[in-house]
């Protein structure tokens, strides 16, 4: 019986070790977007499948979303730069596998539905503050920095 009490309490002590180390990733974000947001644009919404932010940056409309709070879960933000179709598409995907290629550090360009987007996504093991300010940062960057030149290039055709 002893041996079980040591047992359980060498648990207890694991159990609250990592539970006081372990991050708060909503607040972290939400610090992070209150850094970022501009004209206190920010919206949450919370629910059992996780967090899903909005707040926009410059000229565009950036989404943080968050499946969870364990290892396992993700962190992915994205923002929409352009909207398909777009005349000249194939000179447009050339471009922007151009971009990928060199200038979106940990993010990407990608395509969701009809939208062409900036996007980084990082599952949350070991995962930093930092890492979290960092990956927003860039993709909340990029999209507003490429949004106006790329509708003023590629326009839209709709």
């Amino acid at each position: 019986m002893a041996i079980n009490q040591l047992d359980f309490e060498s648990s207890l002590e694991n159990d609250l070790d990592e539970s006081a180390i372990a991050p708060n990733y909503v607040d972290i974000i939400e610090t992070v977007i209150s850094s970022l947001e501009q004209d206190q644009s920010a919206m949450v919404s919370h629910t059992d499948e996780g967090h899903l932010w909005k707040f926009t940056y410059g000229s565009v409309e950036v989404y943080v979303q968050l499946s969870g709070t364990t290892d396992d879960d993700t962190l992915t933000v994205w923002a929409t730069v352009l909207k398909l179709p777009v005349p000249e598409e194939a000179k447009l995907m050339r471009r922007l596998l151009e971009m990928n290629c060199g200038g979106t550090f940990e993010a990407c360009f990608g395509i969701l539905g009809n939208d062409v987007v900036v996007l980084a996504s990082r599952i949350l093991e070991d995962i930093s503050a930092a890492e979290i300010s960092r990956l927003m940062t860039i993709v909340a960057t990029i999209a507003d920095d490429n949004d106006d030149p790329l509708k003023g290039e590629f326009g839209s055709a709709s």
